[in-house]
């Protein structure tokens, strides 16, 4: 499937799939406090498939789950289900803004990465972005006295998964992009959601709680907006370059602030703000220094 290069295409995924991903976060985070993050990514991963597989039905895309790449979908289901594990867990644990502010740190990652599998070569300005954003990293660890037990107290650890996050995710981040120069949307994010959910369905034997019927609502929410989300946030890579998409994800911020005290009363502090701008102005930085690189 041959690359589009439409930023405006790119950018409306893009805010689409951001604004659904903060939701799909909330949903996450209101069932998170009773039922294991595994079974939640169970759910996640299942229903998802049935919105991929409606979409498949409008297009008439019979072939969706035709591949020769079906190592590069492996892989990025392992990487996707890591980043996800790590995500959700670290939900139960933090702030929906704060851990909003933290899953930023993928373009950090993405740059320390891009040495060991692309080859590249970060100069003086890309690394002191990256500095930048772990200083933010530790400013907002600070703000919620994450490091006064020794790094070990529910908060700390929060923090560490939602970092976590960010390196997996910067790993799935570069398979994607990959993955899209040659297959479709649909056929990435349903051989994702097929092998997900048999990684997680695996966990249900020893893990499962079963839910209420309202969680059993939030639950068909967390699939159909994670699902929906998923195949925007693909086509949107598929559309445009990656560096220049980058700068309308942080609208998620905005997305999970507001959410944050509408539903669960979470004023975001000083600290946690603070952090997010240092996070966030060093992944814009990384992003203006891409473009400005690629344009030579």
């Amino acid at each position: 499937m041959p690359l589009r290069h439409d930023i405006r295409r790119g950018a409306l995924f893009m805010l689409g799939a951001t604004a659904l991903f903060t939701i799909m976060s909330t949903l996450v985070k209101l069932v998170g406090d009773r039922l294991p993050f595994t079974e939640v990514m169970f759910f996640r991963c299942a229903i998802a498939m049935p919105v991929v597989g409606l979409i498949v039905f409008r297009t008439g895309d019979w072939g969706v789950l035709q591949t020769r790449r079906p190592m590069g979908h492996f892989l990025r289901a392992c990487t996707g289900t890591a980043a996800m594990s790590s995500s959700f867990y670290a939900l139960t644990l933090l702030p929906l803004a704060e851990h909003t502010a933290l899953s930023y740190t993928t373009p950090l990652f993405v740059t320390l990465l891009s040495i060991p599998m692309l080859g590249e070569r970060p100069g003086v300005h890309r690394w002191g972005a990256v500095l930048v954003g772990f200083a933010g990293i530790v400013v907002i660890a600070l703000g919620q006295g994450a490091f006064s037990a020794g790094f070990s107290g529910p908060h700390a650890v929060g923090v560490g998964f939602a970092v976590l996050q960010g390196v997996f995710s910067a790993v799935t981040t570069m398979l994607v992009r990959g993955l899209s120069a040659t297959e479709k949307s649909t056929t990435i994010v349903m051989w994702q959601s097929l092998l997900m959910t048999i990684f997680t369905g695996l966990t249900l034997p020893f893990l499962w709680v079963t839910p209420t019927p309202a969680e059993l609502l939030l639950l068909l929410g967390i699939g159909v907006t994670g699902g929906v989300a998923q195949v925007m946030l693909t086509e949107a890579y598929a559309s445009a370059q990656v560096s220049a998409l980058g700068p309308y994800s942080y609208t998620s911020i905005l997305w999970a602030t507001l959410l944050g005290i509408v539903v669960f009363g979470n004023w975001p502090g000083l600290s946690m703000g603070l952090g997010a701008a240092l996070i966030v102005a060093a992944g814009l930085y990384i992003l203006h220094r891409e473009m400005k690189r690629t344009k030579r």
